[in-house]
């Protein structure tokens, strides 16, 4: 059974170079990706430089565990310290955000909490499925971020462009 899946990808060390390098493992694992707009904000939680940060949608018959290691294991592959602390810069952050409509606190949260309440989740969410309900709270991504309180994080798009290594495959079908 196939699901289609969220992820957020996040990163402040030389984040242009990583969150392509992410795409890339992500078009390699799961082939079509549906693309976010790509936005930079201040970061959260900790002083450091500016994060780029986006949301990708996949469809995937991986289990949750499968994809939470899957995701690790790119973040190291892409530099990123095992046990590095929450709020410190990073070369790439992968977090599951959503598994079809499944709320679970196990293996992860899902529907991962910061969707509620981190601006550089919840916009890029609201863009790529503006109608998808939010299981939780039962209200749209667009709603959401409609009534989000947009004073609380700063937050804006930026030009990024990324050429899968797929992109000749006809069977292959990107958004940006």
């Amino acid at each position: 059974m196939s699901f289609r899946v969220y992820i957020s990808l996040g990163s402040n060390i030389e984040p242009e170079r990583y969150l392509k390098s992410g795409l890339s493992d992500l078009s390699y694992h799961f082939g079509k990706l549906l693309l976010s707009s790509v936005y930079e904000s201040e970061a959260v939680g900790f002083k450091g430089s500016n994060f780029l940060n986006m949301v990708v949608g996949v469809d995937t018959d991986l289990s949750i565990g499968e994809l939470v290691s899957l995701f690790k294991k790119i973040e190291q592959d892409n530099g990123r310290l095992v046990g590095a602390k929450k709020f410190a810069p990073r070369t790439l952050d992968l977090d599951l955000l959503l598994y079809g409509d499944k709320v679970t606190l196990d293996p992860v949260e899902l529907p991962r909490a910061e969707i509620l309440t981190n601006a550089f989740v919840l916009w890029p969410m609201a863009e790529l499925a503006p109608d998808l309900t939010h299981p939780s709270v039962n209200t749209s991504y667009q709603t959401l971020w409609d009534e989000y309180d947009k004073t609380q994080q700063r937050l804006w798009p930026i030009p990024f462009a990324w050429t899968p290594a797929l992109a000749d495959e006809a069977s292959t079908l990107y958004s940006l």
